[in-house]
Formats: C-alpha cells, structure tokens, sequence
C-alpha cells in the first residue's frame, strides 16, 4: 500500500493594515501603496479596535474569523495580519470588488 501524497501547505499571506479607529462604520477605505486603509467602527481601546479589524477582514474575504490573526502591530495604526485560506491575489480579488 503506497503511502498518501504529502498535501501541499494551505495558502496564506500577510496583509499590512493602516487602521482608522472610531469611524462611524467599518469599511475598506482603498490602498495606499502595499498597504489596506481600513476604516474601524470600534474604539482603539483593550483591543477592541483590533478584534473588529479581525472580524470585519475575515466577513469581507468570505473566511472564518479564525484564518485572521494579529501578527503585528498591536498598539499601532501600522499592522500586519494573516490571512489563512487565501493568497495574496485572491485577497486583492475580494477587496477589489
């Protein structure tokens, strides 16, 4: 019996953020060079401003909240986030809708 194909390792990328705390709503605000503009509804206050990035990137990519974590930035407008599930031109795809 032959032994199973190794899989090949599950797309994923990194996404640099400039977050916008305390807008009126979340939104994709468009692309400044490599980098996302991204308009957040909640507070830059215990993380809250970070969980609704999370939240809102992973229902606007179609992905599970899960597959969307902080990597870096946690204090800082400038972040970065990782994206499972989906590479970088599949990601530009869905945002440019």
């Amino acid at each position: 019996m032959a032994a199973p194909a190794p899989r090949a390792p599950a797309p994923s990328c990194t996404l640099e953020i400039k977050a916008v705390p305390n807008a009126p709503r979340s939104a994709v605000a468009g692309w400044l060079g490599a980098a996302l503009k991204v308009k957040v509804h909640a507070p830059a206050l215990e993380g809250r401003a970070n969980e609704e990035l999370c939240e809102f990137l992973a229902d606007a990519l179609g992905v599970p909240r899960r597959a969307v974590t902080l990597v870096r930035g946690d204090k800082s407008r400038q972040k970065v986030v990782r994206i499972d599930g989906l590479d970088l031109a599949t990601l530009r795809q869905r945002l440019d809708k």
